[in-house]
């Protein structure tokens, strides 16, 4: 075996000399997508697609990634490295070919490559799918990470779910939304890797069985179903770093094609049952849970994918170290939110049932191990699962918790002697009604830290969310404000100012945001303003074309583009952005000739399936749009658009074109957010509350430099104490005429009734306080619309917000992570640029 494995190496050892000497340049990667369209898709240049040549350079690409992951993977064995673990319920990383090309350092030569065979380069580049295997913030922010982690040389692997269907395809219908499948994979994923070599498998149900080994009570969970996860690979490269790391998503299979008997008994559906059901499992991201059947399939994914990643965790780990007590000196594993929080019961399941060792052994472990990120203020957000349900698919898990929670109700007993509410509080299993396991308890207690993604967050998760953890644990509990990564939001998808900002500062800033400080002397220079304007404008204008294009929109690029952009949701208040058009056209129904700046008001975003009244929003924002964009008295002063399947790449063109971000969620309820940074990034001026990150970009770019309006969270929560919406409604003549439009159905003449959800909403708690902070926000856009007008002095803001966004890159973020919570440190790969030094860098005060 020793000689095939030398002789292997050294015919491996010859390729990547080959590779070497020919892999980077356009005559090589011609090559390499000539060899691909005829010897893996068998076509030639009379039968080759779009697809078809797409997939060849895809592959092609691909090839060049290999030897740095293949020596990254080497070089990390070798050194025995500490390795991250990043588990995520979702990676929505989008399209992959051109923040590839970026990161290696190769977009020229491939473009010129394409060109020199007359490839159409825009045509050949959409025809790449967006791998939306995530909901929103949360995944986008995984995939930022990924792509940090690797820039700044971290050993990290990703983990998830390789969905067969990503978030859906979201289709607006008379106003409506629906739901499509969102079918990814259709033409396949050039850029992963099956492993079926590390198919592992899965238990759900069955039933626990006590046993003595050497006279100790051990523990075995028998008479199971059985799931095969497969593993599917997807190389992760840092920018120019050399080092490659590894996205694992797990596919769910069936132990069995099909049974055999049953076939030949002509039970053709029996035969198969088994395979479907298990395939399920990865079909679709986040079922719908508003029935048991959905909540249940959910359980079943996030235990699927977490015993599927710490079984691998542990095996990559037996294979570098010796003494179990080297884990959390070898290994840091994320929980990001509360979807892998079974990892807390499982690593324990593990190390005791299959490695041997006694309960104080794995517990001590398992909590140097772990850490955890929380993501939400929402207490209804917080996740929790039925005992009755757990106990039927996870027995030894439920049996584990509640020796948790048993030890650990002990210690808080202890430390608050007779505070029976207390523990009642904390339990990790909440007794009232049903019983219900409660994750982020879970994920406190089982984990060595605790972080929120923005310094209010972190602030009120302590305060106000968890208290007593916090005070029980206040070691354990820190701040890490989320941050974005440079290389796809700013160097990918606004070349034109990337472009512009290299001429000036050179190119390091890719890798070293901070560098765009250097950009603050050009604000007062006019003709750096005037190319920063022109850079906009040419925004603008493809995006534009891109609406004329593909949604049969025209739209003005001399308007303001006023931009909200996310999820919906009712805490993001997009209502409250539609109730500020109505009031604008209001004002233009009394008086044709108010000055109202020329607007472009520009939202995009799904509704979860079930989330009625986001839907119900999402059809009045669309037959605003409807109404106002064809009368005569303001079709010519505002245009409203609601773009139909937000997703990330077309994220990508909407940032570099907004003038105006809306960050106008109420104060306490976000926890961070990431699109705000991306919009400060790419210089639109930003509108908001007191409220996530929105916080520390005021303190980044200064008070005068940002547009804040609203009640603060303290505030908010002061205010809905006393709080009637009515009082507002009746004092506001304002705000009454606009919501009587709505109400009296100006915008819903042929659908009697549709908003009265609305009315409901608005006029009865109005939990999210949308008219307690409407006229002020309606003020605000005031003075928006007045310092629009002043070019210039706009012009000067928007180039001081990008050169103040250097806060937040992710780099900084993953720096924060690897120095204080994972105790990581980068490893140089061969041939690569040493980044030691990163880490320690972001250790230094910023100016």
């Amino acid at each position: 075996m020793n000689t095939i494995n030398t002789k292997v190496a050294q015919v491996l050892q010859q390729a990547d000399q080959i590779s070497a000497r020919n892999g980077l340049d356009a005559q090589s990667i011609k090559r390499g997508f000539a060899n691909h369209l005829k010897y893996d898709l068998a076509e030639d240049q009379y039968t080759a697609g779009p697809m078809d040549r797409f997939l060849a350079l895809a592959w092609s690409i691909r090839d060049r990634l290999i030897k740095g992951w293949v020596d990254s993977q080497q070089t990390h064995h070798r050194h025995r490295a500490k390795r991250v673990y990043y588990l995520s319920l979702e990676f929505l990383m989008g399209r992959a070919m051109i923040n590839n090309l970026i990161n290696l350092g190769v977009e020229k030569q491939a473009r010129q490559a394409m060109e020199e065979l007359d490839i159409d380069w825009s045509e050949l580049v959409e025809q790449e799918t967006d791998a939306g295997l995530g909901n929103g913030g949360l995944g986008r922010l995984a995939a930022c990470f990924m792509d940090s982690l690797a820039t700044m040389q971290i050993p990290a692997f990703g983990y998830g779910i390789r969905y067969d269907y990503g978030i859906f395809r979201q289709v607006i219908e008379n106003g409506y939304q629906h739901e499509e499948p969102d079918d990814w994979l259709r033409d396949g994923n050039p850029w992963e890797v099956p492993r079926p070599d590390y198919r592992i498998p899965v238990h759900f149900g069955g039933r626990v069985e006590r046993y003595l080994e050497n006279g100790r009570p051990m523990f075995r969970w028998v008479e199971t179903q059985t799931v095969v996860g497969t593993p599917y690979d997807m190389p992760i490269a840092g920018y120019r770093s050399g080092t490659v790391n590894t996205l694992r998503l797990w596919g769910a299979r069936g132990t069995e094609e099909f049974d055999f008997e049953d076939f030949n008994r002509g039970d053709y559906i029996g035969a198969v049952e088994h395979k479907v059901t298990a395939e399920n499992l990865t079909k679709v991201l986040y079922p719908n849970d508003n029935v048991y059947v959905g909540k249940e399939l959910r359980l079943r994914q996030q235990y699927f994918f977490v015993a599927c990643s710490l079984w691998d965790i542990l095996r990559r780990f037996q294979r570098d170290s010796e003494s179990w007590d080297e884990l959390p000196n070898k290994v840091a594993i994320q929980l990001n939110d509360t979807h892998p929080a079974l990892a807390v019961p499982e690593l324990m399941r593990l190390l005791m049932d299959e490695h041997k060792l006694e309960w104080g052994k794995a517990w001590d472990l398992t909590v140097r191990t772990l850490a955890y990120t929380n993501h939400t203020l929402l207490p209804e957000a917080l996740e929790t699962w039925p005992v009755s349900m757990m106990e039927r698919l996870l027995p030894r898990h439920l049996q584990i918790i509640y020796g948790i929670n048993h030890y650990f109700l002990d210690d808080v007993a202890r430390l608050y002697p007779d505070d029976y509410d207390r523990l009642r509080r904390m339990s990790l299993v909440d007794e009232h009604g049903e019983k219900r396991v409660r994750m982020a308890h879970l994920s406190i207690v089982g984990t060595h830290s605790t972080n929120g993604v923005a310094k209010i967050h972190s602030e009120l998760l302590k305060k106000r969310l968890v208290p007593d953890f916090a005070e029980m644990y206040p070691d354990r509990f820190n701040s890490k404000t989320n941050g974005v990564t440079p290389r796809r939001w700013l160097r990918h998808c606004n070349p034109a100012l990337a472009g512009l900002i290299t001429e000036v500062i050179g190119e390091d800033w890719i890798s070293d945001l901070g560098q765009l400080s250097r950009l603050k002397e050009m604000a007062d220079d006019s003709a750096f303003r005037d190319r920063f304007r022109e850079v906009k404008q040419h925004n603008k204008r493809q995006l534009a074309g891109y609406f004329a294009r593909e949604l049969g929109v025209q739209i003005d690029p001399n308007s303001m583009f006023d931009v909200q952009i996310k999820r919906m949701h009712e805490y993001k208040r997009q209502l409250l952005n539609a109730l500020h058009i109505v009031m604008l056209y209001n004002r233009l129904l009394e008086n044709p000739d108010a000055d109202v700046v020329p607007r472009t008001f520009i939202f995009g975003g799904k509704a979860a399936p079930g989330y009625i009244m986001a839907k119900v929003i999402i059809k009045l924002i669309n037959n605003i749009a409807a109404v106002v964009n064809r009368d005569p008295v303001s079709r010519d002063k505002l245009n409203v658009i609601f773009v139909p399947n937000y997703r990330v790449s077309l994220a990508e063109r909407l940032f570099p074109a907004s003038n105006l971000s809306e960050q106008i969620s109420t104060a306490g309820m976000e926890a961070s957010g990431t699109g705000n940074m991306k919009f400060m990034m790419n210089g639109a001026l930003t509108i908001g509350t007191l409220d996530g990150a929105n916080i520390e970009m005021m303190d980044e770019v200064g008070p005068e430099n940002i547009f804040i309006f609203g009640l603060s969270a303290d505030e908010v929560a002061t205010t809905r104490e006393t709080y009637n919406p009515r009082e507002v409604y009746e004092a506001n003549d304002e705000i009454r005429k606009a919501l009587d439009l709505i109400f009296d159905g100006h915008f819903n003449k042929q659908e009697k009734g549709i908003f009265d959800p609305i009315r409901q909403l608005l006029m009865s708690t109005d939990y999210y306080l949308h008219l307690a902070d409407l006229a002020d926000y309606a003020a605000t856009q005031q003075r928006v619309s007045q310092l629009y007008k002043q070019t210039q002095e706009w012009d000067r803001k928007a180039i001081l917000n990008v050169a103040c966004s250097g806060h937040f890159s992710s780099d900084r973020t993953i720096a924060e992570y690897a120095r204080e919570i994972w105790h990581a440190v980068p490893v140089r790969v061969r041939g690569s640029l040493d980044m030691s030094d990163t880490i320690e860098q972001a250790r230094a005060p910023r100016s």
